[in-house]
């Protein structure tokens, strides 16, 4: 192996820290020639979401949700064969500037800020981390379901104005208990998989809605039932989005949508924001179309202070969290290197990304 392709480049942040990928592609068996690492300052600042393309002759019209700008990132990755990063750009002019590339292990199970066209062009291996955040993706899930439905959000924040809603207690305004519940889920991958798996304890209803997936026997065992989106929308006292931003998805969550639902029922987003037409979702939500929302991506991030969606009282909001946990930084940097080490052994990649 040339001894380009033992230089590792990694290009961190403030949660996927340099020094977890440096612990763990030490403790995977490999010993690189040289390891740089360089730390960006995300989430203290902002990514560029990039939903609206860019520039084409930059080549960031292709990549969505980086941090960064190509030109220091690719000084800095130089004549390094292996890039391990989290959220750094890659584009078709800095693989161009970057022959002794050969491994780009993104720590991320959509690496949407990396062209993988021009990777697959330039013979660059790319490889992701499916699965890596799902856990706490599905967990954060379950919470802000029962923050709306028992009203833990709601109590919270009279109690914090100093107000005893006991009103909370009428048979009037309490909710469901989960077990009286049809939960709806839109997007059927790994968030979504394992959240079925922590809501069968509660024995909900589970329906599922994902046109590129197929039940097994497990879940058909489970009680879990697929079903298209207008049914789960009609039948569902909750609605839980777990798919991707594709042509397809982006803002098929609208009026139409949250009007086949429930005036009874309650609205989670834990995936990505360009799904949902927010300015419908107001509507709907200040007009009693839904009784409850959780959001935690939104059309913009961060938010703009003066939303309107920001304003509701039956709405809880977070800043895009549900991914961030100790776990998945060790579950991430742990998959990245052992990328790293089978792509050194001439081995196949265990998660090649070939979308």
């Amino acid at each position: 192996m040339a001894i380009e392709e033992k230089q590792v480049a990694i290009i961190g942040d403030r949660f996927m820290l340099p020094a977890a990928f440096k612990t763990a592609l030490e403790a995977a068996g490999g010993e690189p020639v040289h390891i740089r690492a360089l730390e960006l300052d995300w989430p203290d600042s902002s990514m560029h979401h990039g939903y609206a393309g860019g520039s084409s002759a930059s080549g960031l019209e292709n990549l969505r949700e980086y941090v960064g700008e190509p030109d220091a990132i690719a000084d800095f990755i130089g004549d390094a064969g292996v890039l391990i990063t989290h959220l750094a750009p890659i584009t078709r002019p800095m693989l161009e500037r970057l022959p002794q590339l050969k491994l780009i292990a993104v720590s991320r199970g959509g690496p949407v800020n990396i062209d993988a066209a021009a990777c697959r062009k330039a013979g660059v291996r790319l490889v992701n981390c499916p699965g890596r955040n799902a856990s706490a993706v599905a967990e954060f899930t379950i919470g802000a379901i029962l923050a709306e439905t028992r009203l833990i959000r709601a109590g919270h924040e009279a109690l914090r104005e100093g107000v005893w809603r006991g009103d909370l207690y009428r048979a009037d305004t309490t909710g469901p208990e989960l077990s009286e519940c049809t939960v709806g889920l839109i997007g059927y991958g790994e968030v979504g998989c394992r959240v079925t798996k922590l809501l069968a304890p509660f024995g909900c209803r589970i329906l599922v809605a994902d046109p590129y997936k197929q039940l097994d026997d497990i879940d058909r065992a489970a009680g879990i039932a697929m079903v298209n989106l207008h049914d789960l929308l009609a039948a569902s006292d909750i609605v839980s989005l777990h798919a991707r931003v594709t042509d397809e998805t982006r803002g098929f969550m609208n009026k139409a949508a949250f009007a086949a639902m429930k005036p009874s029922a309650w609205f989670i987003n834990t995936a990505r924001g360009p799904m949902v037409n927010y300015d419908d979702l107001y509507v709907a939500l200040k007009g009693g179309t839904l009784r409850g929302a959780m959001l935690e991506t939104f059309w913009q991030e961060p938010v703009p202070a003066d939303a309107p969606l920001l304003k509701l009282p039956n709405v809880t909001l977070t800043p895009h969290i549900a991914g961030a946990s100790t776990t998945t930084v060790k579950i991430a940097a742990r998959m990245v290197a052992e990328e790293v080490r089978r792509f050194w052994a001439g081995e196949p990649a265990l998660h090649p990304f070939l979308a």
